[in-house]
């Protein structure tokens, strides 16, 4: 097994650092303050197959440092509502709204995204979760949760990167998982769950090679930054991300894990 490495306290405790900012430059390209395989081109393009314009409300599940959500309300003029379980990651977004003029619109909260959220019926216009799904692990739930909070008509968004596509390795699993808790599904399974829980599947999108993209230059900026990261993680800590990255590249790179983001309506 793969010794367990440190990723989201890690950059979202340092967000501010130079490192991670130049890290973030390089890996991007525009740096929104995201932490995952997702560049602002994309984002805003999710954005826009959720209707999502001035005056929608938007939940994001796994808001991470909150850029994204600043950067959504900043472009299209949305409310936003941010959860994540980080703790690091909420204290980070709230200080960003602040700092970029957006608290009045833009708030967060340390949430549990596996339980019942602390929300009306219906609450928002859009929901959004890129690259958090994979890490709940009682995904029909989530997405009836989902369906409650929605209004109808109403759309939701979610990426995941873990489905198996090829022949993975138990040691490539153990590296891909080292930063957390992971579910690994086949294809066609999200599709399915996305019926079950009450919701019209309108597309299912490829989009594993620009993710395979970003994995390999955060791999190598995180190599051009080598002495500041190490300084701060520890070398076991910086290895193991290198590691945790480099395999991610790979596996997407041969296709063995896929990467989709899953569009869907709230009919009724």
């Amino acid at each position: 097994m793969s010794d367990t490495v440190d990723l989201y306290d890690n950059i979202y405790g340092n967000y501010e650092t130079a490192a991670e900012g130049a890290v973030r430059r390089s890996t991007y390209g525009e740096d929104i303050g995201q932490s995952s395989w997702m560049t602002a081109e994309e984002w805003l393009g999710f954005s826009d197959r959720l209707n999502i314009g001035p005056g929608s409300h938007v939940l994001e599940v796994g808001s991470g440092s909150g850029g994204p959500a600043v950067y959504l309300a900043t472009m299209r003029g949305c409310r936003v509502t941010g959860i994540d379980l980080n703790q690091h990651g909420v204290a980070n977004a709230q200080k960003l709204a602040v700092v970029r003029g957006v608290a009045d619109r833009v708030s967060f909260q340390v949430c549990d995204a596996t339980a019942s959220l602390p929300f009306h019926t219906p609450t928002f216009d859009a929901i959004v979760s890129n690259d958090a799904m994979c890490h709940l692990p009682n995904r029909v739930d989530v997405l009836r949760e989902w369906h409650r909070l929605v209004r109808p008509g109403g759309r939701i968004l979610y990426t995941d990167a873990m489905i198996i596509s090829g022949a993975v390795t138990h040691e490539e699993l153990a590296i891909r998982s080292s930063i957390g808790f992971y579910l690994f599904l086949p294809p066609g399974e999200n599709e399915r769950l996305i019926t079950e829980a009450g919701f019209r599947l309108l597309s299912s999108d490829d989009t594993t090679a620009a993710a395979a993209s970003v994995a390999g230059r955060w791999r190598q900026a995180r190599e051009q930054h080598r002495h500041a990261l190490s300084a701060r993680e520890g070398d076991a800590n910086y290895e193991g991300l290198q590691r945790f990255l480099g395999c991610v590249e790979r596996l997407l790179s041969e296709r063995r894990l896929s990467r989709f983001a899953y569009l869907a309506e709230r009919s009724e």
